[in-house]
């Protein structure tokens, strides 16, 4: 299915953005320890990393279907394969292997080669692991130091791969290159005693953004985003606006001709020129506890964003070196998990558990079910894949505007479920604070 660009919006609306309103949900947890000290920067080899022989099994299949990196091959959310098994109701979705985590956490993963790479934690060191995406079977690890005092478990961020190598940032700020075959470290920056990063107060969770040979990370605090050489890990540019780190990945996008990352802040939504790192234009978007966790959406233009803390969500159009408010309410509160545009619709989870469809061109609610609490979805083939933050339940609706439509689910793992399910390869990974699981769609 391909999914339209954004509807054209109607005359502007005079909005002012909705501040926090009630309390917060969760009630705050103290920071952990300061970050260690990260390994030394390492020189990168000149070229990709070399496949191992015993790997080449691994990688067979259309990379096209791969999940490289958070919210997936073109950083919106969808799959991009079709036929999938659409009657769960008749046959559910057959789990083809499990893998038990350490992290008490939500770390997501991605694939790429044949693999399933996903930040883990054991005492006090984190782990990288790089699993067989076929049979679950650890490949490789890469463990670094932590510590043993979590936040809500420990890493939040994904993996991202990129020509042989893969990206990690832990919580702490830690980044490393890896080789993605081995799980050899290539190099390695701090984001806080190297760029003067400011911590969140529930740890970095943004994922490291891939741009042709730049690698873009937002450290906060000196430097509110950075452009690293992906090769050798060197320092680009830095640039943004200082302050506190936000915990949602940067989007890249052209808005106004102009190529630039959008960065939702902690107290800040903005733009960055591509090249340079300067702030083209800035809004304030201010929530209890500074948390802008859920990825911008961005198209034609507009750039749309959400979150919880009874903040709720608004559209933007970038005009010039101006975000101008189109309109705001409070629909769709997504404390963490992402929303996905579709068919020229929004849908997206967001407080007090509520899956909702939102047109865009005034923020209307097409509609809205509840009983999906803090969880996150995944578009594959026509269909949301949502999953229900608390319970676990894995849901299948239509993604169609018209109504609700559910199309089956089951429980496969149970308990609190709040990292959003990819999906690659025709197969549906999911976790929960416990474990790993991979499931055939197909």
């Amino acid at each position: 299915m391909t999914c339209s660009m954004w509807p054209k919006i109607p005359a502007l609306v005079a909005a002012a953005v909705l501040l926090a309103g009630c309390g917060p949900k969760e009630t705050p947890v103290e920071a952990p320890a300061r970050p260690v000290r990260a390994a030394p920067t390492t020189p990168a080899t000149a070229s990709a990393p070399q496949q191992p022989a015993q790997l080449q099994e691994l990688t067979k299949g259309n990379a096209q279907q791969d999940w490289p990196a958070f919210r997936g091959p073109n950083a919106d959310g969808m799959a991009t394969f079709t036929g999938i098994n659409k009657a769960w109701t008749q046959r559910a979705p057959r789990r083809l292997w499990r893998f038990g985590l350490g992290d008490k956490g939500y770390a997501g993963p991605s694939v790429a080669q044949g693999m399933v790479f996903i930040i883990d934690h054991k005492g006090d060191k984190d782990i990288v692991r790089a699993l067989n995406l076929q049979t679950g079977k650890a490949v490789w690890q890469y463990a670094y130091a932590d510590t043993s005092s979590h936040n809500y478990g420990f890493a939040r961020a994904t993996p991202t791969y990129s020509e042989g190598r893969l990206y990690t940032l832990s919580r702490l700020g830690l980044l490393h290159c890896l080789e993605a075959s081995s799980g050899r470290m290539i190099w390695s920056r701090n984001l806080v005693s190297e760029f003067g990063g400011k911590r969140p107060q529930w740890d970095y969770a943004a994922s490291p953004l891939v741009d042709g040979s730049k690698l873009i990370v937002c450290p906060g605090g000196q430097t509110g985003i950075a452009a690293l050489d992906k090769t050798s890990g060197q320092t680009l540019w830095t640039g943004g606006v200082g302050g506190l780190a936000g915990y949602a990945t940067p989007v890249l996008a052209t808005l106004n001709g102009r190529k630039q990352y959008v960065v939702f802040a902690g107290q800040a939504l903005y733009g960055a020129d591509a090249d340079s790192g300067r702030t083209l234009w800035q809004t304030p978007w201010k929530t209890n506890y500074d948390v802008n966790a859920a990825t911008p959406i961005v198209a034609e233009g507009y750039v749309f964003v959400t979150s919880g803390y009874s903040v709720g969500c608004g559209l933007f159009e970038i005009v010039s070196s101006r975000a101008k408010p189109v309109w705001a309410n409070k629909d769709l509160q997504s404390h963490f998990n992402s929303p996905i545009y579709c068919g020229g619709y929004l849908y997206g989870i967001g407080d007090p558990g509520n899956l909702v469809c939102i047109n865009p061109s005034g923020g209307a609610v097409i509609w809205r079910q509840s009983g999906f609490e803090k969880g996150g979805l995944v578009y594959v083939d026509g269909t949301l894949i949502a999953m229900d933050g608390k319970g676990g339940d894995v849901v299948m609706v239509a993604a169609n505007a018209s109504s609700y439509q559910e199309l089956g689910r089951f429980r496969p793992l149970g308990g609190q479920s709040w990292t959003a399910p990819i999906a690659a390869q025709g197969k549906l990974l999911i976790r929960n604070t416990q474990t790993l699981a991979c499931f055939d769609l197909m």
